[in-house]
């Protein structure tokens, strides 16, 4: 039996309070989830936006599929149902049931296309879910 899938009330083309999130946001890694966030909305016309949790997630309709969010010293690319997509790069961290997250650092070196071809992985994989059921 597959589990239902989380959806998010409130998703919209362009949420303001994502703006005002990356604003206070505006140093190297600011930008380096800005950079990934908006890999992630151009995956499809149908990706919509939100804050949640005090991150920005991109879900396809009222499905999450990604987000980013800022911390200390690094930033966290993650993927709700992340524990099923194919990582051959294994940049996937963390072992909870379904969530994953790429950790990104200022300095470090990352596979930018293996973390692009993710993103697009859990867009597909989302999609999938969706009109599969």
């Amino acid at each position: 039996m597959k589990p239902d899938l989380l959806r998010f009330d409130g998703a919209v083309e362009h949420d303001p309070a994502i703006d005002a999130w990356f604003k206070d946001r505006e140093g190297e890694l600011g930008a380096i989830a800005r950079q990934w966030f908006r890999a992630m909305l151009q995956c499809g016309d149908e990706v919509r936006e939100l804050l949640h949790d005090g991150c920005p997630v991109a879900c396809l309709g009222d499905v999450p599929f990604g987000y980013v969010n800022v911390f200390t010293a690094h930033v966290n690319v993650g993927f709700f149902q992340g524990a099923s997509l194919p990582d051959p790069a294994r940049l996937l961290q963390g072992s909870g049931r379904f969530m994953r997250h790429v950790k990104l650092r200022p300095g470090t070196a990352i596979d930018a296309a293996a973390l692009s071809k993710l993103i697009e992985r859990a867009y597909a994989d989302i999609k999938s879910r969706v009109e599969n059921g």
